[in-house]
């Protein structure tokens, strides 16, 4: 798999922090796992190391990063593909 570049990844992860910011449900469960205020989003939308846990979070399930693929018109592997090109992307997965 090839990572994105840096600039593209960070245009996903922002397209991603949007349509999570677009339910409640989903926003509700970020703000949670992320410990992020409402307030904080859109001062840390210009973190790479935020952006990376924006993109963690989505492919904690199946069904949050596929239903964010169809929202874009997008291959599910585009997020693995961004998360790849932002800090800490380069981990090896041991799975």
């Amino acid at each position: 798999m090839t990572p994105m570049t840096p600039q593209d990844a960070e245009d996903l992860a922002v397209a991603a922090m949007i349509w999570i910011a677009g339910d409640a449900a989903r926003t509700s469960a970020f703000l949670g796992a992320s410990g992020a205020e409402p307030g904080d989003l859109r001062a840390r939308v210009a973190d790479p190391q935020f952006l990376a846990f924006v993109l963690d979070f989505l492919v904690m399930d199946d069904a949050t990063v596929m239903g964010f693929a169809d929202a874009h018109a997008i291959d599910p592997t585009d997020v693995a593909r961004a998360r790849a090109g932002l800090p800490g992307g380069n981990l090896p997965n041991w799975t």
